[in-house]
Order: structure tokens, then sequence, then C-alpha cells
């Protein structure tokens, strides 16, 4: 069974860019590292708990809606970054396409996660 079916998608794509950005962040030159860049990695990481969080808990909304505003964040931190010339373009470009993914991947999961509870609801 692969991560992506045993965890979820989202929760791998976003596995996966966490690994991908993590060198990149430390790449930043000096004054970008430790403030942006620490800011783009704790809400990475913050945004991982919340998937794994919606993995295991009943009540997805709350942590589903958390990790979308923090995929949010991170849009506009990496684009602050390109705008500060602390990642190039071609970086820039990655970490908008990858974050619209998991964006779009966390939609699908509370789409999936409502029409699952109506479901539940009708049954009651």
């Amino acid at each position: 069974m692969t991560a992506a079916r045993r965890f979820g998608a989202a929760l791998e794509a976003l596995h996966v860019f966490i690994a991908w950005a993590a060198p990149v962040v430390e790449g930043f030159p000096r004054g970008y590292k430790f403030t942006l860049g620490d800011r783009i990695a704790a809400t990475g990481l913050d945004t991982l708990e919340r998937l794994i969080e919606a993995t295991y808990d009943r009540d997805r909304a709350k942590p589903l809606a958390a990790a979308n505003l923090a995929i949010e964040k991170l849009r506009h931190l990496f684009r602050l970054a390109l705008t500060l010339k602390a990642i190039d373009e071609r970086r820039y470009e990655h970490a908008a396409r990858s974050l619209d993914d998991i964006g779009r991947l966390i939609g699908a999961w509370k789409k999936s996660s409502a029409a699952h509870d109506a479901r539940d609801g009708e049954a009651s």
C-alpha cells in the first residue's frame, strides 16, 4: 500500500512538499533565513499536523479548514520570498504549483468528508 493510500493524497503531497522546501528555506540569505524561513518551516509543519489530525479525527472539518488556511499563508510567504529575492522564480513556481495542488486535494477531502457526514446524518 502506498503512503498516499494509507494516509491520504493531501497528507502525502504536503510531506513531499515539506521535504522539498526544507533545504530551499535553509538556503535563504541569512537576513531572511531566521525570520521568513522559520515562518515557512513552522507553517508547513503546522499544516502537516492539521492533516494528521484530520486523518485520525472523526470531525475533520476544523483541522481541514485550518490546513486550508495555512496553505494560503504558505502561498503568501513564498510570494514574499520571491519579492525579497530569497528564492528564484523557478523555485517559486514549483512552490506555487505544489501548494495549489495540495489546496485542491484538501478541498476534495473537505467535500468528501462533508458528503460522508451528511450521509451519516441521514442514517441516524
